[in-house]
């Protein structure tokens, strides 16, 4: 069996929108820890959820719940506040990514600039890493992030996939691939874990899924909005599947 052969790659799977649809109107459901339950059952290797500033999908009661629960890794986003970093040195889950956040942004939009909040970052990191936590940043998939990531001692990056996943035309396709393959060898050359994430489905999936040395690929809205027509866990079911092939076609090539 050859190294890509081992390189069983993982899905993450984000309930985040779980909670945006509670929270649209008020109510008690769905219950974003009931999603990410069945999501595990179904397959899934880890669960993402990020507890914004504003509050408008995951609420603080649902990470508590979660790290009592859960039965594969906690994966949590945070921004770089003193709140975040609080809350998430009393939860220690598994993993903490540092993510940039707006307050007017539909979802993350571009990768935290670590060049520019190095200190801050560094500082952040190791004070968390000392509680036992894993931390990662979500970053583009640019060297000098990826250098400067290095510098802040992480183990761990998570490789924006925003610009591949809305390439309009299959040379921008190519080029932002091989962007992402670019940044990827680097990043475990220099030790690093690799995950990726972001604007990921069932149709866009697969090119990524193929490249090597990806530890994790967190996705979250296209799985809960396939979850409308076939359910939860199908929908992770199908997500993996994908992955899957996508690595299986690449062994044989």
């Amino acid at each position: 069996m050859n190294a890509k052969n081992m390189n069983r790659m993982l899905l993450g799977v984000n309930i985040d929108h779980v909670g945006t649809l509670r929270q649209a109107r008020g109510t008690s459901y769905p219950d974003p820890l009931k999603a990410a339950l069945d999501a595990e059952e179904a397959g899934a290797d880890s669960i993402t959820l990020h507890l914004r500033e504003d509050r408008r999908h995951i609420i603080d009661q649902d990470v508590y719940n979660m790290k009592l629960t859960l039965q594969t890794a906690m994966n949590l986003e945070i921004a770089l506040t003193d709140e975040m970093i609080a809350i998430a040195a009393d939860i220690k889950p598994q993993h903490v990514c540092f993510v940039p956040e707006k307050r007017e942004e539909l979802t993350t939009e571009g990768g935290l600039d670590v060049v520019r909040n190095i200190d801050k970052i560094t500082e952040a990191s190791h004070y968390l890493s000392s509680k036992n936590i894993e931390i990662s940043l979500f970053i583009d998939p640019d060297l000098s992030q990826i250098k400067a990531a290095l510098m802040c001692g992480v183990s761990a990056i998570e490789l924006h996939t925003g610009h591949y996943a809305e390439s309009i035309d299959a040379k921008t396709q190519k080029k932002t691939l091989f962007t992402l393959q670019k940044a990827l060898n680097f990043a475990l050359q220099e030790q690093l874990i690799v995950n990726a994430g972001h604007g990921l489905h069932y149709n866009n999936v697969e090119p990524v899924a193929s490249l090597f040395g990806l530890n994790t690929l967190n996705i979250g809205h296209a799985i809960i909005a396939r979850a409308i027509f076939v359910g939860l866990k199908q929908a992770v079911v199908e997500m993996k599947a994908l992955m899957q092939s996508a690595q299986l076609r690449d062994i044989t090539h």
